[in-house]
């Protein structure tokens, strides 16, 4: 009897050691990236780790990011009326574009945290050394047309970008939740990339 009942348990399954692939009896749903939507992962595939978890570095890049990103939509949002510049433009709305979908996937994740999204630009939470633009220079901005309006448009908002690479840099660096650093990197990369156009638009009205 002994040995029988040896010989049952030896048969048992054993757990699966790390991600164990997805079946077939019930939909798992995979979290998309920053900015997309999740989505329904497929028979077989395997569902990765658990995230690495959220410290204070990840909180602190999204509680400053967001109001960031929103004087910069601030910014983009005086272009169509002040310049008939198409190529400041196609800037602004390539900004637009890009950081309405990271300040929305950023507002969601610290709601998850039960964290309270910032109010208003945050002026005094922090920024300073971030590239804000003060109030005078948004006032400015908004007096302006044409020409000196471009180049001014031009300048706040690429010394506003340099203040986003800089903030990402610090995340990746500190950062531990996987949303924030990816969207880090895309702040990153594509503010970066921003930067030369921008420079090399300016460069061209000052010839």
């Amino acid at each position: 009897m002994t040995t029988f009942v040896l010989a049952s348990c030896s048969q048992q399954p054993k757990a699966p050691a790390g991600p164990s692939p997805v079946g077939t009896e019930a939909p798992v749903i995979v979290p998309g990236g920053p900015g997309t939507p999740a989505r329904t992962a497929t028979p077989g595939e395997r569902v990765g780790p658990t995230p690495s978890p959220t410290v204070a570095a990840d909180v602190r890049f999204a509680e400053r990011m967001i109001p960031h990103h929103r004087q910069a939509l601030e910014m983009t949002s005086l272009v169509e009326a002040r310049t008939t510049n198409e190529s400041i433009r196609a800037v602004a709305r390539q900004i637009a574009a890009a950081q309405g979908p990271e300040i929305r996937a950023m507002t969601s994740w610290l709601a998850e945290l039960g964290r309270t999204v910032p109010a208003g630009h945050g002026h005094e939470q922090g920024m300073a050394g971030y590239g804000m633009a003060t109030q005078e220079e948004l006032n400015a901005l908004r007096a302006a047309r044409g020409g000196p309006f471009d180049r001014l448009f031009l300048q706040l908002m690429t010394r506003h970008h340099e203040g986003a690479v800089k903030m990402a840099g610090e995340q990746l660096a500190g950062g531990r939740d996987q949303r924030m650093r990816l969207l880090a990197k895309d702040v990153y990369a594509g503010q970066s990339l921003e930067i030369d156009r921008m420079r090399k638009l300016l460069a061209s009205l000052r010839a």
